[in-house]
């Protein structure tokens, strides 16, 4: 409904209605599970007066489209409301026997509510799909953007993740299981039987061995196991996120004990833990060095204990950590998305060969999606023209980075006016919802020039797109990437100048310090990035 809503404020800023929005106008792009709207074929322009012909599904029309009178965005809002009424509910808000009786109870009856219906949705959802189907204009929501804004405000801001991902944050991406510590029996196993044919050396050369490819096997088995599902290592940031913020959540309603040795023991542990590890690492080679030495026997046992006592405070500072905050959740989501996690995916990738990967409708953010799909257009590419795009792969990726980063600012941003509520008429509202404003424009712009590229691969494979004009689109993509880069360093410049002040800072002084920063130095950049898109 959100997603409508978007491309419907965008129809009404062209100055065009729908007239027509329902069910069958919406679809769902099955490559990113975006919603788009379609049939614009009796679209009229806003403010017209339509006199006596009716055009439209009875079902979904208006009360001013049926009567023939003015009409602007407004009205295709209560046809939105009538297609939420029946995806929410299964059922239409008004029914007749033929056309004309549900054209009169359009504009005549009241339309039921979804609660008193017995539907079980969200209190504010209900309300707002109430007011879409009010007869009165002037209780409807003001716009579609405005409509999107508190759809948004409803939307839980963490998505269910799907059922694979969570299984892989939770369990199947991480070393926890009883695989690994049969492996481990397995490296011990193989390190006696060294020990047993050669010499004593060899057994700590075959156990570190054996230590360090069994994360690398785990990681390739797991990787492709996800690949098989549909999902990418680009899918694992989010879902790490997710799961940190549950973590998080859970601790913060726990009772948390307030002992102060607690903090001194941790800090005695790390400390030891790092002296007596690092003493064993420099031991070890003296030890493996003299073996045959009696007098460098001792050596062997020192190193052998320290590595005890370091293994022993390493578990303890990290069973202390854990109660301050979730330490697996942070190693996993490092390790995945680190170089490991990303060597993991390609030799997986290469595993699997040409074998069709299946859709994954997804939580996936919309600059996500097409960042998938232009990579897997580009990789079907002939080798020659792959070899001449060679620098799109890397220009998607920090299109992704720049929107992911837009996309968090605008959710803070959009949480902060949430909390202050949309009666607020401070000049702190105002500025935040400026600066969101301005958020929103910049991820437009992105998010557009990754489309701009995604449709100009799509034409290149059918043949109506020459590797010139292909080349075209990527050299403005680049453009918008730069400009937006620059932005986002003088930004976080801003921030960093902001953040050691310290007297109290309000919002609207920070947000009004930043913009007359931006404003002063980004003006050109700016005009240049809207140009380019």
């Amino acid at each position: 409904l959100r997603e409508v809503s978007w491309a419907l404020g965008y129809a009404h800023e062209q100055g065009l209605v729908h007239r027509d929005v329902k069910p069958d106008n919406i679809l769902i792009e099955s490559s990113s599970g975006r919603a788009l709207v379609a049939d614009f074929g009796i679209a009229a322009t806003a403010g017209d007066s339509l006199g006596n012909g009716v055009s439209g599904t009875p079902e979904f029309m208006s009360p001013e489209q049926i009567l023939g009178g003015e009409i602007d965005g407004r009205s295709d809002l209560y046809s939105l409301g009538a297609t939420a009424f029946y995806a929410l509910s299964g059922r239409l808000p008004f029914e007749g026997k033929n056309a004309t009786e549900v054209l009169a109870r359009q504009v005549t009856a009241v339309a039921p509510s979804l609660t008193a219906a017995g539907t079980q949705v969200p209190r504010k959802l209900a309300q707002l799909v109430d007011r879409c189907l009010s007869k009165d204009v002037s209780n409807r929501p003001a716009s579609a953007q405005a409509l999107a804004e508190e759809l948004g405000v409803v939307i839980e801001k963490r998505r269910e993740l799907p059922a694979a991902l969570r299984a892989f944050v939770k369990r199947s991406g991480r070393m926890d299981g009883g695989g690994t510590i049969l492996g481990l029996f397995g490296a011990l196993g193989v390190s006696v039987a060294a020990a047993a044919l050669a010499r004593p050396a060899a057994a700590i050369v075959a156990l570190g061995a054996s230590v360090l490819v069994m994360p690398v096997l785990f990681s390739i088995v797991a990787a492709r196991r996800l690949l098989n599902f549909g999902f990418t290592q680009a899918d694992l940031r989010p879902a790490f996120q997710a799961e940190a913020e549950s973590a998080r959540e859970e601790r913060s309603v726990q009772h948390r004990s307030r002992f102060w040795f607690r903090t001194i023991v941790e800090r005695i542990m790390s400390k030891t833990a790092r002296v007596a590890g690092a003493t064993a690492m420099v031991l070890v080679p003296i030890a493996i060095a003299g073996v045959d030495t009696p007098r460098f026997g001792l050596v062997g046992s020192v190193a052998i204990a320290l590595a005890i006592i370091a293994a022993c405070s390493t578990f303890g500072c990290l069973v202390l950590m854990q109660l301050r905050r979730d330490v697996d959740v942070e190693f996993w989501s490092a390790f995945w998305k680190g170089r490991l996690g990303t060597f993991a995916f390609s030799v997986a990738k290469r595993l699997r060969g040409a074998k069709p990967v299946a859709t994954a409708m997804t939580h996936r953010a919309t600059e996500l999606s097409l960042g998938m799909a232009a990579e897997q257009l580009f990789e079907s590419l002939p080798k020659a023209s792959r070899e001449a795009l060679s620098n799109l792969p890397r220009l998607l990726q920090r299109l992704q980075g720049d929107a992911h980063l837009l996309r968090t600012r605008c959710d803070a941003l959009q949480d902060a006016l949430a909390q202050a509520g949309s009666q607020s008429a401070s000049d702190h509202y105002a500025a935040v919802r400026e600066e969101r404003d301005v958020m929103q424009e910049r991820m437009r712009e992105t998010v557009g020039a990754m489309e701009s590229v995604r449709l100009g691969l799509l034409r290149l494979h059918a043949g109506s797109l020459t590797l010139e004009g292909m080349s075209t689109h990527v050299e403005v993509a680049a453009d918008v990437s730069s400009h937006l880069g620059r932005l986002l360093s003088a930004q976080n410049e801003v921030e960093q100048l902001l953040r050691p002040v310290s007297r109290p800072v309000s919002v609207s002084v920070a947000v009004s310090e930043a913009r007359a920063v931006s404003s002063s130095q980004l003006t050109p950049v700016t005009l240049n990035a809207k140009h380019a898109a």
